[in-house]
C-alpha cells in the first residue's frame, strides 16, 4: 500500500514511517520540512495528486512545545485550522487521487465529565465547555465529521508521552515537575488516559488494514488521576513533591480550563479498538512506559 503521511515529521509521524516500511508499505512524507504548507490549499492538493496514495494518514498539528492553559485557544489556533481547513483539502484531494483509506488523529480527552471510563459513544464535552477549550473541541468535531464521511477512522489519542512530547525528558511537563512548578490543583480528580507515541503509530498501521469507520480510543490500560500521576512523576525524577493549590487560587494563574483539566477530565476505554484492530498497547501502563523512557534518556 502506498501511504501518504500528512504531518510526517511530528512526534507520531516520525515514528510511523519506520513501522509502515517494516510492514511493507511505501511511504510518501508530507510536511513543511518537505516543502508543503498544509494550509496552502493548492500546494497540498498538488502534493496528494502527485503522490497518488492508496491511503492517507492525517497527523497534522502545530502544537507548541509548551501550552499556556489560559491561552489555549491562541496556542491551538494553527492546529484548529489544520484540523478543519487542511483536513477538508486533504480529504478532497485524497478522494480525487483515488485513495480508499483515511486515518486521522483525534483526542480521547474531550469527553463530557462523568463517572467511569468513556467509550466512543459517550458524549463529548458540549455542556459547560471551558471557554478556552471550546474552539479546540469544535475543530475536533469537524475533523471527525470530515473523516467519517470518507468512511475513515479517527484515532482518539490520550495524553501522548515519548520522544518529542511534553512528557519527554526535555518536555514541558517533565521540566515543570523537576522545578517543582506543577502543583496539585484542587482535588486532582481529573482522570488521564495516556498513550505512548509508539502505540499511537502502531494503531495507525493496524487501522490502515481495518474495515472500521468513525472514532476509536487509543489509550493504555491504566487510567490515572492527576493526584496520582503528578506525585509519581516527581518521584521518578527525584524532584520535589508537588505543592497543593486550591482551585480558586489556581484559577487566577491557569484559568478555568487549567482547573477543569486537572479536576474534570474523564478517562477513556480502549476496548473497542482492541476488538476492531489488530492492536494492543505495548505500554499497558503509563508508569512502566514513562519509567523506561526516562531511564533510557538518563542512561544515554
Amino acid at each position: 500500500m502506498r501511504v501518504l503521511i500528512a504531518g510526517a515529521t511530528g512526534v507520531i509521524g516520525s515514528r510511523l514511517a519506520p513501522l509502515l516500511h517494516a510492514a511493507g508499505h511505501d511511504v510518501v512524507p508530507v510536511s513543511r520540512r518537505h516543502g508543503v504548507d498544509a494550509l496552502d490549499r493548492d500546494r497540498l492538493t498538488r502534493a496528494v495528486h502527485d503522490a497518488r496514495p492508496d491511503a492517507v494518514v492525517n497527523m497534522l498539528t502545530a502544537i507548541p512545545a509548551a501550552v499556556n492553559p489560559r491561552r489555549l485557544a491562541r496556542d491551538f489556533a494553527a492546529t484548529n485550522r489544520l484540523r478543519t481547513e487542511a483536513t477538508r483539502t486533504l480529504n478532497a484531494a485524497a478522494r480525487e487521487a483515488g485513495a480508499t483509506r483515511i486515518v486521522a488523529q483525534g483526542l480521547a480527552y474531550g469527553y463530557q465529565p462523568g463517572d467511569g471510563l468513556a467509550d466512543e459513544d459517550a458524549p463529548l464535552w458540549l455542556e459547560h465547555t471551558p471557554k478556552q477549550f471550546a474552539p479546540n473541541l469544535d475543530a475536533l468535531i469537524e475533523l471527525e465529521r470530515l473523516t467519517t464521511e470518507t468512511e475513515g477512522t479517527v484515532l482518539r489519542l490520550g495524553h501522548l508521552y515519548g520522544p518529542g512530547t511534553a512528557f519527554a525528558a526535555d518536555g514541558s511537563y517533565v521540566q515543570a515537575v523537576r522545578a517543582g512548578k506543577l502543583p496539585l490543583v484542587g482535588s486532582g480528580t481529573g482522570v488521564f488516559s495516556f498513550t505512548h507515541t509508539h502505540d499511537a503509530a502502531a494503531a495507525i498501521v493496524a487501522a490502515l488494514d481495518a474495515d472500521v469507520t468513525g472514532p476509536l480510543n487509543i489509550v493504555d490500560e491504566t487510567p490515572v488521576t492527576a493526584a496520582e500521576w503528578i506525585p509519581a512523576l516527581a518521584a521518578l525524577l527525584d524532584a520535589p513533591a508537588p505543592k497543593r493549590v486550591p482551585a480558586p487560587l489556581a484559577r487566577l494563574a491557569i484559568g478555568g480550563f487549567g482547573v477543569a483539566f486537572m479536576n474534570d477530565l474523564r478517562g477513556a476505554d480502549n476496548s473497542r479498538a482492541k476488538q476492531h484492530l489488530d492492536w494492543r498497547p505495548r505500554h499497558a501502563s503509563w508508569h512502566e512506559g514513562l519509567t523506561a523512557e526516562l531511564r533510557t534518556h538518563s542512561a544515554a
